[in-house]
């Protein structure tokens, strides 16, 4: 949330506690320079002209950057604060507590011990206010600004058709603190996201100008300093008043179960407004005695965020079984939804050149279909570009790394999990680490020597025991009785899969006969295909291995 004092962390639901990078003083001075600068600029535009230069997610994970390495390496230092415009600065008459935010159902039920009776809002993404009422009439409407003081938004709320410009309640003065927000029509948290409301209803009230926008705003009292006690009365006066709208979204809870129902439904469900979670009421203490960041009487569950920032560690540029090379970012630990994330493939090394992400710098993930990790965006890039080494592209290709090198590690491991898996010859339970074990202990040679090894020499492997061991001979066993086709699916014949169903050769010697029009009669196989396929065959590396496999079967 982009307010101006952050009194509570942001809880496990987003990204993990920070860990300091290794940075010589004056680097650090470089990159905190930086990154403050931009903070700024975006707080001038904000603030003080009511323009959002970037959205919400990218401000409030930078911000919340800049305030880890505010611990890492300046913990005296107070935290970043964006600094409101000098003029129109108002002391509120109560001051904003702020909410503490919760993490799981865990630490909802163990807040909530003790605590009756309980209710549950939903916890709309707006800007809070202070409304101040005299003599029944709207005198005042101050924005939170850093809790104590805000800007004065008296003009601007007046042409607001939801703030009441009178009240006929029986307190003077009157104080309530609430949320403008963004009017929408069946908004769904789960598949629409916070749609950057938060930004508009700043920007609308903060221009200079009066916006159209103002009309479509709503205002949701969630707090009323010195109101009464219990919560159907206070709900059924402000109702009364004309704050209409919280006395259908407020729900008694008794327990964390309780909670976490209302908060997966209203996820869901299409609402009148963007939330970003919920905020479980008990009893405030009297007005006189709030103070910013003293909140015991309420908490806050926010929703995972859909897309979350994390550091980039290092990078990894694995090689493919046909010798393309990728690029995996490995990220500071990452909770996205119910999966702790900590890796990202970026595919191609073009794509990571393109994006120019190096280690240090920040990146916003989200979760493609299947839970897959997914790079959305590099939202901060480092001052200091240290590139790691990259490998040499140009020395992988379809027809390298049939034998082990230490070059040839990870194609050569990617054509065994290739040879292994379900489309070839589909060996169970024979996983990349049991390849990597045997590779370790120099037991494999080229692509096929596993063929050639005893039971008492995967017995004799360090780090496989002995059940292991027996395992892996049964599986490699079982091999030799799979089809033919099977085993040129393994070796990696670059033959489409209806061309291999299609094919009713049963031999090598029979495969490696065909000739080029031969080839293209088989569905799928087209002139550059079948080119690419008689010249993979006739490979003098990949000739040895057929060899081979004729003479181990």
């Amino acid at each position: 949330m982009r307010s101006i004092v952050m009194m509570f962390s942001l809880g496990g639901c987003a990204v993990a506690q920070a860990l300091c990078p290794v940075w010589a003083p004056g680097r650090v001075e470089t990159e905190m320079m930086a990154l403050a600068k931009q903070l700024s600029a975006w707080d001038r535009a904000y603030y003080e002209q009511g323009i959002s230069l970037v959205p919400d997610e990218r401000y409030d994970a930078l911000e919340k950057t800049y305030r880890d390495w505010q611990r890492c390496f300046r913990p005296e230092s107070k935290p970043h604060s964006p600094t409101l415009a000098k003029n129109g600065k108002v002391r509120h008459p109560v001051p904003h507590v702020g909410v503490k935010k919760l993490s799981d159902r865990q630490a909802v039920a163990r807040w909530m011990t003790g605590k009756q009776p309980l209710w549950v809002q939903p916890k709309l993404d707006g800007v809070a206010v202070t409304l101040y009422y005299q003599h029944g009439k709207l005198a005042r409407v101050i924005s939170r600004g850093d809790g104590l003081r805000g800007e004065d938004w008296t003009e601007r709320a007046r042409h607001i058709p939801a703030i009441p410009q009178q009240v006929t309640l029986d307190y003077d003065p009157l104080v309530l603190q609430g949320e403008l927000y963004l009017r929408m029509t069946d908004h769904q948290q789960a598949s629409q996201g916070g749609a950057n409301a938060r930004a508009i209803v700043a920007g609308a009230m903060r221009r200079h100008d009066l916006s159209p926008l103002v009309e479509q705003l709503g205002i949701f009292i969630w707090a009323w300093p010195d109101g009464p006690e219990a919560m159907p009365l206070r709900l059924e006066q402000l109702s009364k008043a004309g704050f209409n709208i919280m006395k259908a979204w407020s729900k008694p809870v008794a327990n964390a179960d309780d909670v976490a129902n209302w908060r997966e439904r209203w996820f869901h469900q299409p609402l009148p407004f963007v939330t970003d979670g919920v905020v479980i009421h008990g009893t405030p203490v009297k007005g006189a005695y709030w103070l910013p960041g003293d909140n015991t009487w309420s908490a806050a569950w926010k929703y995972t965020p859909l897309k979350v920032s994390a550091e980039v560690r290092s990078i990894d540029f694995p090689v493919g079984r046909t010798g393309k090379t990728g690029a995996v970012l490995n990220l500071l630990p990452l909770q996205l939804d119910d999966k702790k994330v900590s890796r990202v493939n970026i595919g191609s090394l073009r794509r990571w050149q393109a994006l120019d992400v190096l280690p240090g710098d920040q990146v916003m993930v989200s979760l493609a279909g299947q839970g897959i990790p997914r790079l959305d965006d590099v939202i901060w890039r480092v001052q200091k570009r240290v590139s790691p080494p990259v490998p040499d592209a140009g020395a992988f290709h379809p027809l390298s790394c049939f034998t082990y090198t230490p070059a040839c590690r990870e194609q050569f491991l990617a054509r065994l999990v290739w040879a292994s898996g379900k489309e070839a010859l589909a060996m169970t339970g024979v996983s990349r680490s049991s390849w990597q074990r045997l590779m370790q202990a120099g037991r494999l040679t080229h692509l096929f020597s596993w063929l050639a090894l005893t039971q008492d020499e995967l017995r004799q492997t360090p780090d496989i025991t002995p059940a292991r061991a027996d395992w892996l001979y049964h599986q490699f066993s079982l091999s030799r009785q799979q089809p033919f086709r099977r085993w040129v699916k393994a070796l990696g014949v670059p033959l489409p899969q209806r061309a291999l169903n299609a094919m009713v050769d049963n031999d090598w010697s029979t495969l490696l006969a065909r000739q080029d029009a031969a080839w293209q009669q088989l569905p799928g196989m087209g002139k550059t295909l079948a080119s690419q396929v008689m010249h993979f065959l006739h490979d003098p590396q990949v000739r040895q291995l057929i060899t081979y496999l004729d003479e181990a079967k």
